[in-house]
């Protein structure tokens, strides 16, 4: 009798055990999974607390080139532009020169073009107006940022990071006294072919990942796609979040030369008349391979190269035939 109470008691003390075990196994999962949710939600809640700055256009493009007396030849006789100022190298020689087109936009030359197989774009850069809130925000959504954001020897705050396609992309804060704080209002003659950089272009294999980039984390926004059929797409514009000028996608692009890489990296520049500032340049000495033609978004455009095959885009604001392709969006430059 008493041996089978005994092997009662033992039972019900294994089965109380257990259950204890078991109880206490699922107060750390809950407990854990408590946790990791407290993570979660921080996690959440600073990404959130960290909101894009505005990213307010295209602040300059930076070209190579091998020839720097013809880049002044083609940007600063014939295109009209001015060099406000340049940076040297710190062992000696010109590190870059800028020809500007208005206050908050330049054409940026550097003469480290050693190839002719090396592309002539440098990198695009957009202006923003925090850029260590910028740098922070992406940060906070898994882009490789630097640690942190020093002034530059022009004066201003910029950080330069790659996009999908491996292209340098800059983005700038204007600061008080810089170089071009300093020149507000100044060397802006009236010889200018265009006074705004409506676009720049970059080749792009994929859009899916340019997208993620472009679209998703920074919020550049669709305005109009187009290709030389209408059955393909080969350009897409990106308009800047808080601007007016776009950044063009170059789609399928493949194996180009140095010169058909020269068309697809290329700047756009407003005017008014393509018919107007193609008699211009032919004044300034320059011959373009062809007249103003209208392009598929509709548009008067002439194309022009300079000497390192990289092309300048004279476009107008307005289309004067209806877009192939698609619609496009309000927002645009109009005037």
């Amino acid at each position: 009798m008493r041996a089978r109470y005994m092997i009662k008691y033992l039972g019900t003390a294994v089965v109380f055990g257990l259950r204890k075990h078991e109880m206490m196994r699922r107060y750390l999962l809950a407990f854990a999974m408590l946790a990791a949710s407290a993570v979660y939600l921080r996690s959440q809640a600073a990404k959130a607390s960290v909101e894009r700055p505005p990213i307010v256009g295209v602040a300059h493009i930076g070209l190579e080139t091998n020839d720097m007396d013809a880049a002044r030849q083609f940007y600063g006789k014939q295109l009209g532009y001015q060099e406000p100022f340049s940076l040297d190298k710190p062992t000696g020689g010109l590190m870059l020169t800028y020809f500007k087109v208005n206050d908050h936009q330049y054409i940026e030359v550097f003469p480290d073009l050693k190839s002719e197989t090396q592309d002539r774009l440098s990198h695009i850069a957009f202006e923003t107006t925090d850029i260590r809130r910028l740098r922070d925000y992406l940060a906070n959504r898994g882009v490789k940022v630097p640690n942190e954001v020093p002034e530059g020897r022009d004066g201003n705050l910029s950080m330069m990071l790659k996009d999908p396609d491996g292209h340098n992309v800059e983005f700038v804060e204007y600061r008080p006294g810089s170089l071009h704080s300093r020149n507000f209002g100044k060397f802006l003659p009236g010889t200018r072919i265009s006074q705004r950089m409506i676009h720049v272009g970059v080749t792009v294999k994929d859009r899916a990942a340019a997208d993620r980039f472009y679209n998703d984390i920074l919020g550049f926004r669709m305005t109009w796609y187009g290709g030389m059929t209408d059955d393909r797409t080969d350009w897409v514009d990106m308009r800047s979040p808080e601007g007016t000028d776009w950044l063009e996608y170059m789609l399928n692009v493949h194996n180009p030369s140095p010169k058909q890489l020269g068309v697809m990296h290329h700047l756009a520049l407003g005017v008014q008349n393509t018919k107007d500032a193609y008699k211009t340049v032919l004044e300034r000495g320059l011959k373009p391979p062809q007249p103003p033609q209208i392009g598929r978004d509709g548009k008067w455009q002439l194309n022009l190269y300079d000497p390192n095959y990289t092309r300048a885009e004279l476009m107008e604001f307005k289309p004067v035939e209806k877009p192939c392709c698609s619609p496009m969006l309000a927002g645009l430059i109009t005037r």
